[in-house]
């Protein structure tokens, strides 16, 4: 600890993301990382916007990738957000939408970033618990709040509301927003996009990384109404005027454009996903269903840091997480079907 640092800083307590080992061979099965690379069409987009206009500032607005999202979603352009991933997208409503005058809401076990960034902007906040099935009960989100966030399909359970509930919880809060964050929806879940025409509170986030297999590129984005998108506007024209470099907007759109390969490789997730599931199962795993790219899986007989353990000798990481009411589980990101092939090899031989 510095004697440089101010008092803000001594008391943060930052995010760990999920490891990234250097270790050769490895079956990495910790991050979420889609397991198929982007759309060719993506790497020949980024190829050719590589030219002497790099030397430029790329558009601080991202026109053109808003309007291939507001075509996509069938949505007006001011009512997208983009941003450098959507951590910074979440960062931005965090400091532009719930820094009010009562706790927001968010559910016990979720996305490890949200209390990370209630102590950066020192915002009060009230934890939800999950039920006894690790589910978000709407009913739980129908108390005095200065705001409600979750994500939907949940991290790390993977469980995933229908839309319903999400409506039930918007309409539950008319005068506070409503973030429902969406970065696994692809893999099984409906978006509460179409719901934004009809809630002024609703706001809902995405992300290029999981389906559309742009992690490295750094991709996030935000659909709502348009007084929402203008306070996220004002947060990071105050901030960084241009979150998304040129790379990152062009490879964007043509991940967007290829819906063929979008649907070829999220079939073959929600395929491998389902196949993985019964094999846990036949294992004796508990594994909660999932709408994601992961699954979220104990066994009664072993405890969750002596599996991961385990499967990292044998060269298979997964993501093992050492709080309570979770600690049994393991969270296993779908990789290939080979890669799949030997996690379930691996654990049959450990239990």
């Amino acid at each position: 600890m510095s004697k440089f640092w101010s008092p803000l800083v001594r008391t943060l307590e930052p995010y760990v993301p999920g490891e990234q080992p250097k270790l050769d061979n490895l079956v990495k099965l910790n991050t979420n990382e889609n397991p198929f690379g982007p759309s060719p069409r993506v790497i020949a987009a980024i190829t050719a916007a590589v030219d002497d206009s790099l030397r430029l500032y790329p558009d601080p607005e991202a026109d053109a990738l808003k309007q291939a999202l507001a075509d996509y979603y069938q949505v007006n352009t001011d009512q997208v957000f983009v941003g450098n991933g959507s951590d910074e997208v979440l960062a931005h409503i965090f400091q532009a939408l719930l820094q009010q005058d009562q706790p927001i809401l968010y559910p016990d076990i979720s996305y490890s970033f949200y209390p990370v960034y209630c102590g950066l902007y020192g915002i009060d906040s009230q934890v939800v618990p999950l039920t006894e099935h690790f589910a978000i009960d709407p009913a739980d989100y129908q108390q005095p709040n200065g705001g409600v966030i979750f994500p939907n399909p949940n991290a790390p359970t993977g469980r995933c509301l229908p839309l319903s509930d999400v409506e039930a919880i918007v309409q539950a809060n008319p005068e506070r927003v409503v973030v429902v964050d969406e970065a696994y929806v692809d893999f099984g879940g409906e978006t509460a996009i179409r719901l934004v025409d009809q809630y002024p509170n609703l706001l809902v986030t995405q992300t290029f990384s999981k389906s559309r297999s742009l992690a490295g590129l750094r991709v996030g984005f935000a659909i709502g109404h348009r007084d929402l998108i203008e306070a996220l506007t004002r947060v990071k024209d105050s901030f960084n005027s241009y979150p998304l470099d040129k790379l990152a907007q062009v490879g964007a759109i043509a991940a967007l454009e290829d819906t063929e390969y979008f649907e070829a490789c999220r079939r073959t997730v929600i395929d491998e996903r389902e196949r993985v599931t019964a094999a846990l199962a036949a294992n004796g795993f508990e594994v909660l269903p999932s709408a994601a790219n992961f699954v979220f899986a104990r066994h009664p007989d072993h405890s969750g840091e002596e599996l991961a353990r385990a499967l990292r000798e044998k060269k298979i990481i997964v993501r093992h997480f050492n709080r309570p009411r979770i600690s049994d589980y393991l969270r296993i990101t779908i990789g290939t079907p080979e890669q799949n092939s030997q996690l379930l090899e691996g654990v049959a031989q450990l239990v």
